[in-house]
């Protein structure tokens, strides 16, 4: 064997991310770094493979440079990583959809620090991690165990998560479908105070979101989402009594507050089931129950709204009072079907809970090989002021959050007031639900889509300007739409815009993706929601009543803000690629035992650790 060859898998053996010849130890950049990191043994073996081939030409391996020996390295170690990575998030899904890479009987267990000796014991999770007595660093299964497995736990959280998901947005938005039964003049309302009351729905959604948040992480998801949504459910139904505008404004602030939290906690809540790379993918299942409300929603207020007066009342108070009382029974299964963690599934009405003993070690070993910080802290263990502040002043994920505030605003307002521009536009009201429908669907189609692709490509910040090139030519469009074009073709223009391939899904495992801890990853899903409402309610005043009908003022508005998104995503962009590059020049000028002595003894926590690289 040639002597580099030699030395580099002495170094490989001896630490986790040997990739250069000699010295270089770099970990790669972007949402791979911890694959890389993770692969390392395995990849050992491999490099001793291809070492043995090389004793047969002796003679070309003598003339081999080192930079040659390092390209080959990286090379087998792309092969070897293109062969372990999991073909794509739908995967669990398809029982027919087989990888030809992937036999049933091969390891499924992930390559980690954990196979690494020197590096497990920093690793190791915390005496108070609720799934600890599952851990076992040796322990291995097959992909025709871990296949199954992730399609019974979709089963149990995933569709938990979207039937959740569409209960809050049926109670948050069926205030669209009662615009359609002359909600405003029966209670002597206006425009302006239609958007009042989504500000204030906003604004109390927004202060509540943190604080949701850490009551979550102190008493357990699965106690405070079901109690939220018991409560929202209640108010939600009491609006059947609405007088007038004070009424109004009190149950849309309550509602908010209520609500408030809830898809961060969920957020939360599925994390301790899937890994890093599985997750965005659900998270657009779980916003596809979003759209899926709007498609639904209008088809139950075609129904409900027939109603108006029976026993005297109008229809858009029989639909506040069914709907609440739907979400309501929702919220009280939840009671019963959420579970505390992996390995805390039994209940007295559910004795034998959901999974055997050899399933949650599998459960918890993939996680925790995939992130080791997820065993961090306990679910029940409150967050401090101290980690509080901390997760706060983390500016890294600041930019995120800026994309969160601006993101979506260009479909906001045609968004909110479709249902009254269909009117507007001359449909009557059972027209004005069902023509809503459509570009709910393709919305959804084109989210998942997106969401797919950002993880095929690994690519974040691109896909959100996809979304804004999207955007921006039907903003123009709208604008510049004369005022006696054709109802039909003014409900063409707003349903391919409202069509656009949304990249909450991708942010939201992208804010989780560079959090790297428990603590950070809890504050940065509430920040970043509370991001995205401020969004919401600069939307909600940007369509004036001295703008319409057209609101040329407000789409000029709006092609500016889709303008100035496509920057923000690619400056976000370079900055990440930018962070990345200083830590690789700090990390490159370390030595193996000055990185050694870095990791077992550093106090930098998650984001900030210097072998870290940032998604974007």
């Amino acid at each position: 064997m040639h002597i580099s060859d030699t030395l580099w898998i002495h170094r490989q053996r001896a630490s986790f991310s040997t990739l250069l010849l000699l010295s270089i130890m770099a970990p790669s950049g972007d949402s791979d770094t911890k694959d890389k990191i993770q692969s390392s043994t395995a990849l050992a073996s491999s490099i001793e493979t291809a070492s043995k081939s090389s004793r047969s030409s002796t003679h070309e391996k003598e003339k081999e440079s080192p930079e040659a020996i390092r390209q080959r390295i990286l090379d087998q170690e792309a092969e070897f990583r293109a062969s372990q990575k999991p073909t794509t998030n739908l995967a669990s899904f398809w029982s027919w959809k087989k990888s030809e890479s992937r036999r049933p009987e091969d390891i499924a267990t992930q390559p980690s620090i954990f196979d690494n000796p020197e590096l497990a014991p920093y690793f190791q999770p915390t005496e108070r991690y609720e799934n600890r007595h599952r851990f076992d660093p040796s322990f291995k299964w097959t992909w025709a165990e871990e296949i199954p497995l992730i399609r019974k736990i979709d089963w149990k959280v995933t569709a938990w998560s979207c039937v959740a998901f569409f209960a809050l947005d049926l109670d948050r938005s069926n205030i669209s479908q009662a615009n359609t039964d002359n909600f405003l003049d029966d209670l002597g309302l206006d425009t302006n105070d239609y958007n009042l009351g989504q500000t204030v729905f906003r604004i109390s959604f927004l202060l509540a979101e943190l604080p949701s948040q850490l009551i979550s992480k102190k008493i357990g998801p699965d106690r405070w989402i079901p109690a939220q949504m018991v409560l929202w459910s209640i108010v939600s139904a009491a609006q059947f009594w609405l007088k007038g505008r004070s009424s109004f404004l009190a149950t849309r602030a309550l509602i908010g507050l209520l609500q408030g939290g809830f898809i961060p906690d969920v957020i939360l809540y599925m994390s301790y089931f899937f890994k890093g790379t599985e997750l965005p993918f659900r998270l657009a299942l779980f916003w596809m129950a979003n759209r899926l409300t709007d498609v639904i929603s209008p088809l139950l207020a075609y129904g409900l709204l027939r109603l108006r007066g029976y026993h005297g009342y109008e229809g858009w108070r029989w639909l506040f009072l069914l709907e609440g009382i739907l979400t309501l029974v929702i919220g009280i299964w939840s009671y019963f079907q959420m579970v505390p963690s992996p390995t805390q599934t039994k209940a007295p009405w559910r004795k034998k809970g959901w999974f055997t003993e050899h399933e949650e070690k599998i459960m918890v070993n993939r996680i925790l090989r995939d992130d080791p910080s997820k065993s961090d802290m306990h679910n029940r263990q409150a967050i401090t002021f101290k980690l509080l502040w901390e997760s706060l002043c983390d500016f890294d994920l600041w930019p995120i959050y800026l994309i969160g505030l601006t993101f979506s605003m260009p479909a906001g307002p045609p968004d909110q007031y479709l249902t009254l521009t269909l009117r507007q536009l001359g449909f009557d009201t059972f027209d004005s639900n069902l023509l809503s429908i459509p570009c709910q669907i393709t919305c959804t189609i084109s989210m998942l889509l997106i969401t797919y692709l950002s993880e095929k490509l690994n690519q974040r910040a691109f896909m959100g300007v996809v979304m804004q090139v999207w955007l921006l030519p039907c903003v123009v469009a709208l604008y510049l739409l004369p005022a006696d074009a054709s109802r039909w073709a003014a409900y063409a223009v707003v349903t391919v815009l409202l069509s656009y391939p949304s990249t909450h899904a991708m942010q939201v495992g992208w804010c989780s993706r560079n959090s790297n801890t428990v603590r950070t990853r809890t504050v940065s899903a509430a920040l970043y929601n509370m991001a995205v409402q401020t969004n919401s309610i600069i939307s909600s005043n940007i369509y004036r009543r001295d703008d319409r009908p057209e609101y040329r003022r407000g789409n000029r508005a709006l092609i500016g803000i889709a303008s100035m998104n496509i920057v923000n995503y690619l400056l976000v962009k370079a900055y990440y690629v930018w962070r990345n590059k200083k830590r690789d020049e700090t990390w490159d000028r370390m030595s193996q035992e000055e990185r050694r002595n870095y990791l077992a003894t550093t106090t930098d926590k998650g984001s900030k650790r210097l072998d870290f690289r940032f998604a974007h």
